[in-house]
């Protein structure tokens, strides 16, 4: 059976010439491979508005978030890219989630204070994350906080699982020969489907 990949483009300016662009693109080529239909939705490139109204959450989401809705509904695995800002997730990766999640998409609540219903449980994850600073002091001195927020609380509550990370540390230190090497060893993880 043909396994279905979203690729979930997080970096916010819709260029296509940053790192996590490039990452995006190698992935996808490795999984394509290993013969799986992939998808891509392009964050940065969505008008995602800001959720200001708790009431807003189970209310119908906007069409181009229904749109990644039925993508990542069809996906078996997910891989989420994005650059590492002020620690985390950029806001609007942020805010694409919260919207994402609208109208029990990955959570219902149940009556009775009972613990929500996982809606997107079937499905793994990969975590890709660009960072200027080392990414072991990123994992061991700050505790990875915002991949933590991202793994556990958005993914693990709606039942995605397992979650893998990637942390690429010192961006701006790679040089034209650690970049092929970092995006051939990115390639094998899309050939692996991983």
């Amino acid at each position: 059976m043909t396994r279905q990949v979203c690729i979930l483009q997080g970096h916010p300016h819709p260029t296509g010439k940053h790192l996590c662009h490039a990452i995006a693109e190698v992935y996808a080529q490795g999984a394509r491979e290993a013969k799986a239909n992939i998808s891509i939705v392009d964050i940065g490139a969505l008008d995602v508005p800001t959720l200001k109204n708790p009431e807003d959450f189970v209310a119908a989401p906007p069409p181009q978030i229904v749109a990644a809705q039925e993508v990542v509904s069809r996906a078996q695995h997910l891989v989420i890219i994005f650059p590492l800002w002020l620690g985390t997730m950029p806001a609007l990766v942020k805010s694409f989630f919260e919207q994402l999640s609208r109208d029990g998409f990955a959570i219902q609540t149940q009556s009775g204070n009972q613990w929500p219903r996982q809606m997107l449980k079937g499905k793994s994850a990969r975590i890709i994350v660009t960072m200027g600073m080392p990414s072991f002091a990123y994992r061991w001195l700050f505790g990875a906080h915002g991949v933590r927020t991202l793994s556990k609380s958005i993914f693990g509550m709606s039942g995605i699982k397992p979650v893998h990370e990637t942390l690429i540390g010192r961006v701006g230190a790679l040089n034209a020969s650690n970049s092929a090497k970092l995006l051939e060893r990115i390639k094998q993880l899309g050939q692996r489907l991983q």
